[in-house]
């Protein structure tokens, strides 16, 4: 009989001690809550962005800085490809930028994400097209689009909770346009930025 009750004393301990051991893997190995839908890694140097589309010399970036500056632009020189100043908003942030040096073009829906749902196997033309689409570019500043880097809507929102609506539609309208993959929580995170819109 005490053999019997040390066996399963024994049986005990052990079933505590592996589940002990497994909460810590848990805790160390956290699930991820955007599972990439590819195998394929990705590559910025497959997504041609600020290319000089009407060879003009301007490319992406500069004509989008042009077209949104509230104010006239500066040029580095009479040639007139580089903008160095102007005004622009942040929309991420609600801050007022006059150097071209503190502002990035955010791609709304990135190109890292967009190649884990559903890009990968695009030609290079049409990777070329999504990735210097005005419809996906925004100006920002440089530290909100490292901070954003490629998370989606339900891992990152633009601090500016005014932009929240017209974030929410506009990452709507790419990946429907360019008829990309959405998780739940993604789509989760679209319908709470809905209601920002009412």
């Amino acid at each position: 009989m005490r053999n019997v009750f040390l066996f399963l004393l024994l049986i005990a301990t052990l079933v505590m001690l592996h589940g002990c051991a497994t909460d810590k893997q848990i805790g160390r190995h956290p699930p991820k809550v955007d599972t990439p839908l590819t195998s394929k890694p990705y590559n910025r140097k497959d997504w041609p962005h600020w290319i000089d589309a009407d060879g003009d010399c301007q490319n992406t970036r500069q004509e989008l800085l042009i077209a949104t500056s509230t104010a006239p632009v500066k040029f580095k020189d009479s040639r007139r490809c580089t903008v160095i100043a102007g005004k622009w908003f942040g929309v991420y942030t609600g801050k007022i930028f006059t150097q071209a040096s503190d502002v990035d073009i955010d791609h709304i829906v990135p190109l890292a994400h967009a190649h884990r749902h559903g890009a990968d196997s695009w030609t290079k033309k049409r990777r070329r097209a999504f990735a210097n689409d005005f419809d996906n570019l925004v100006v920002v500043s440089d530290k909100a689009n490292h901070a954003k880097s490629d998370k989606a809507p339900h891992e990152w929102l633009p601090p500016r909770k005014a932009y929240w609506c017209e974030y929410g539609k506009r990452w709507k309208h790419i990946k429907h346009k360019y008829q990309l993959i959405s998780t739940q929580q993604e789509q989760a995170a679209l319908n709470s930025l809905a209601k920002t819109c009412r």
